[in-house]
C-alpha cells in the first residue's frame, strides 16, 4: 500500500486469494477420506456427460435430448442393481414393476431415436417439398448422431447419481462436495477448452444473453440443482431422483417449439408417451417396495414386542396369588 495500491482493492485481492487457497486446503482436510472414484465421478461429470450433452443437443433438438434424458431412470435401476444398492427379485411385484418399466423406457428412446415421423407443429409451414426431400437424410443422420451422444450423456448421470449417494452417505456435506466438484470442472473444462479452441477470443464475455445464460446455469444448475440433488440422493436414493426426470421432456418441448422455433415430429410425441408410460410403471414398483419395507418393519416391531405380553400377565397374576 505504500507504493500506491488502493486499500480496499488489496482487501478484495487478498481475501480473494484466500479463498482460492482454501479450497484446495478444504479438499486435503475435510475430504482426505473420500474414495477415488469420487475423482471418477468429476472426470465424468467434466469431461463426458457435459461434453457429450452439449454435442449431442447440437446435432438434434432439446426436445430429443429431453426425452433421451427420460432414459436416466431405467439406467439408474441397472447401475444400482448392478453396484447392489438396488435388489432385483423378479417374484416380487415392484421389482418386476421397475424392470417392465425400464423395458419400456427403452423401448420409447428407440422410437424418438429411430423413427422421426411426421413433423406436427410445422403442419402450417411454407417450406417446399423438394427441399425437404433434400435436407431429409442428413437431418436423419445428425438425429441419429444425436441420439446416441444424449444416451451416453443419460447413462453417465445415472453413473453419477449413484456415486453422488456413496460420496454424499459418506460426507453429508452437500454444499463442501458441490464446492470441490465444481472446482474440479472448472479446471478439467478450461484444459479442455484450451485444447479443443485455441482462439483467445473465445473466452470474451459480452453483456448480453450469454452472459444472462452463464449466470443462469452458474446459480441454477451448478449451485441450486446440484446441492438438491445432492441433498435428496442421501435422503432417499439415486432412483427417487432419476425419476423426475421424465418432466424435463414436457417442459422441453413446451419451450422449444414456442420460443426457439423447434420442429415437433410424431416420433417424438409416439416416443415420450411411451417413455413416460415406463416411468410410470418404475414409480408404482417403487412405491410398492417402499410399503413392503414397510409392513415388514411393522410386522419385525409387533413380533418382537410379543413375547413381553404373557411376562407381564404372568407376573400380575403371581402378585395377585
Amino acid at each position: 500500500m505504500t507504493r500506491g495500491m488502493n486499500q480496499y482493492v488489496f482487501a478484495a485481492y487478498s481475501n480473494g486469494l484466500g479463498a482460492i487457497v482454501l479450497i484446495p486446503a478444504c479438499f486435503i482436510f475435510y475430504c482426505c477420506g473420500l474414495w477415488i472414484i469420487d475423482f471418477f465421478w468429476w472426470v465424468l461429470y467434466s469431461l463426458s456427460m457435459q461434453i457429450f450433452m452439449y454435442i449431442g443437443m447440437a446435432y438434434s433438438s432439446p426436445t430429443l435430448a429431453s426425452a433421451m434424458f427420460d432414459l436416466t431412470p431405467a439406467f439408474t435401476f441397472f447401475v444400482a442393481v448392478a453396484s447392489r444398492m438396488e435388489k432385483l427379485v423378479l417374484k416380487d411385484p415392484g421389482s418386476g414393476a421397475k424392470s417392465v418399466g425400464t423395458l419400456l423406457s427403452v423401448a420409447g428412446a428407440l422410437v424418438v431415436t429411430l423413427y422421426k415421423g411426421q413433423p406436427i407443429s410445422s403442419v402450417f409451414s411454407s417450406s417446399s417439398s423438394l427441399t425437404g426431400l433434400n435436407s431429409h437424410l442428413l437431418l436423419q443422420s445428425n438425429w441419429i448422431i444425436g441420439a446416441i451422444f444424449l444416451v451416453a450423456t443419460a447413462f453417465i448421470l445415472s453413473l453419477i447419481l449413484v456415486v453422488v449417494t456413496w460420496i454424499i452417505k459418506d460426507y453429508p456435506e452437500e454444499m463442501i462436495v458441490v464446492l470441490i466438484s465444481s472446482f474440479f470442472v472448472t479446471i478439467q473444462c478450461a484444459i479442455f477448452t484450451l485444447f479443443v479452441k485455441k482462439n483467445p477470443n473465445a473466452w470474451s464475455l459480452k453483456l448480453d444473453i450469454e452472459l444472462v445464460a452463464i449466470v443462469y446455469s452458474a446459480v441454477i444448475a451448478v449451485c441450486i440443482r446440484s446441492i438438491l440433488y445432492a441433498w435428496a440422493c442421501r435422503k432417499e436414493g439415486p432412483i427417487y431422483v432419476s425419476m423426475f426426470k421424465p418432466i424435463d421432456m414436457v417442459i422441453a418441448t413446451i419451450m422449444g417449439v414456442a420460443f426457439l422455433g423447434d420442429t415437433l415430429y410424431l416420433g417424438s410425441v409416439i416416443g415420450g408417451i411411451v417413455i413416460t408410460m415406463g416411468f410410470y410403471v418404475v414409480t408404482w414398483g417403487q412405491a410398492q417396495e417402499s410399503k413392503m419395507i414397510e409392513n415388514s418393519g411393522n410386522c419385525a416391531t409387533f413380533d418382537s414386542s410379543s413375547p413381553k405380553a404373557p411376562l407381564l400377565q404372568n407376573t400380575k397374576i403371581d402378585v395377585m396369588v
